[in-house]
C-alpha cells in the first residue's frame, strides 16, 4: 500500500464537514418551505435528509480527529435561490447531492491503495449519495422534470429522438393531407 497524505486526507474531511453541516441547513429549510398537496412526504424526506447530513459530518469528523486532525466550526456556502416550488427545491437537493458526490470521490482518490477503511467510507458514501440522487431524479419525474441536469444523455437523446419523430410524422401527415387536397 501507498502511504496516506494525512493532511490532504484531513482537508477533504474538513471540506466534508462543512458540506455535510451545509446540508443540515438547507433541508432544514426546505423542509419549512416545502408547499403544495405531496407536501407531507417530500417535508419526511427532507428532515431525512437533515438528519442523515448531520450523521454524515458527525462520522467525517470522528475519522478526522482518528487522524489527528482538527474538525472545523466553518460551514460550505449555501446559496439562497427563493425559488421554493417543489421542483425548484428538488432540482437544488440534486445539485447539493453532485457536490457530495464529486468530494466523496476526491476523497476515494486520495485514499485508495492507502487506506482500507477510508477507501470502505469513502465508497460507502459514495454509494449513498448515488442512491440520494436516484431518489430525487425519481420524484422530479412526477413534477416534470424527468433528466435534472442532463445527468443521463442517452436517456435525454432518446426523448428528443422521439419527439422529434412525432413531429416529422405530424408534418408527414400534413404534406400528405395537403398534397391530396391539392390533387383535389
Amino acid at each position: 500500500m501507498k502511504e496516506l497524505d494525512t493532511e490532504a486526507t484531513q482537508g477533504l474531511l474538513n471540506r466534508i464537514m462543512e458540506f455535510e453541516l451545509a446540508g443540515v441547513v438547507r433541508y432544514t429549510h426546505y423542509s419549512l418551505m416545502v408547499a403544495g398537496p405531496n407536501r407531507i412526504p417530500i417535508v419526511q424526506f427532507m428532515k431525512a435528509q437533515a438528519t442523515e447530513s448531520l450523521l454524515h459530518a458527525s462520522t467525517a469528523g470522528e475519522i478526522l480527529v482518528g487522524l489527528g486532525g482538527h474538525p472545523t466550526l466553518q460551514i460550505a456556502d449555501i446559496p439562497e435561490s427563493y425559488k421554493h416550488s417543489v421542483k425548484d427545491i428538488l432540482e437544488e437537493s440534486l445539485a447539493h447531492e453532485k457536490v457530495a458526490l464529486d468530494i466523496y470521490k476526491q476523497l476515494l482518490d486520495e485514499v485508495e491503495d492507502r487506506s482500507v477503511y477510508l477507501e470502505e467510507y469513502a465508497r460507502t458514501q459514495i454509494a449513498q449519495e448515488e442512491m440520494h440522487g436516484m431518489e430525487v431524479r425519481k420524484m422530479l419525474r412526477d413534477v416534470g422534470v424527468v433528466h435534472a441536469h442532463n445527468e443521463f444523455p442517452e436517456l435525454h437523446d432518446h426523448a428528443s429522438d422521439q419527439k422529434k419523430d412525432k413531429k416529422k410524422k405530424k408534418k408527414d401527415k400534413k404534406d400528405k393531407k395537403d398534397k391530396k387536397h391539392a390533387e383535389d
